[in-house]
């Protein structure tokens, strides 16, 4: 399955969840798309909760079937809890980065940002945005990109910084100081139950 591209905010009333993590797209309409939205909230199976819970988190870090299932089995790897493992990887994506640090106010627009080859990583352009950071690493925006209006209004606006990662104000960029801990990362991911779908 290819990468969502249609709208984030029916997807968020969906699964009644802000795949922003802004909560606008709940802030009218928090109950699901269509005529019957407000009707059609059902109590799920257990396979139902497990794929509601593991399209949720996909669609937040907006990455296809097929990435998200990789990351997951790399994840499986790695020594501690799958889950919080699993989210830590999808944390250290370069696009989910340059969203964290401010450059861009979505997923979607940090992605725009590392594709047009905006965005530098120790040095060097990465223009791939699945691209794994890791700790220590420096993440800048190039010279000839400082100055666009887009990254200059989004720092402007950005929510307070997470501890992972440090920013340097006059040089536009920061480092990723180290993994984060679960207690970093949106509260309202159930990262068990996407286990369970997967190990089913």
């Amino acid at each position: 399955m290819s990468r969502y591209t249609g709208s984030v905010y029916r997807k968020s009333r969906r699964f009644g969840f802000s795949v922003l993590e802004n909560g606008k797209e709940l802030a009218k309409k928090p109950y699901a798309p269509g005529q019957h939205g407000q009707d059609r909230r059902r109590k799920a199976s257990n396979y139902g909760e497990q794929l509601t819970e593991k399209q949720k988190v996909r669609f937040m870090y907006g990455v296809s079937e097929k990435q998200f299932r990789k990351t997951f089995e790399e994840a499986g790897k790695i020594k501690g809890v799958h889950g919080e493992n699993f989210l830590r990887l999808l944390e250290s994506r370069l696009d989910s980065l340059v969203y964290r640090i401010g450059f861009a106010t979505t997923r979607k627009g940090a992605r725009q940002l590392v594709n047009h080859g905006h965005i530098t990583v120790n040095g060097k352009k990465v223009d791939i945005p699945s691209y794994r950071c890791k700790p220590g690493d420096t993440i800048s925006v190039k010279d000839n990109a400082k100055e666009f209006s887009i990254i200059k209004t989004s720092l402007e606006n950005a929510p307070r910084r997470v501890e992972f990662i440090t920013y340097d104000e006059a040089k536009m960029s920061a480092t990723y100081v180290r993994y984060p801990e679960r207690n970093e990362l949106n509260a309202d991911i159930n990262e068990s139950l996407i286990v369970e779908f997967y190990n089913r």
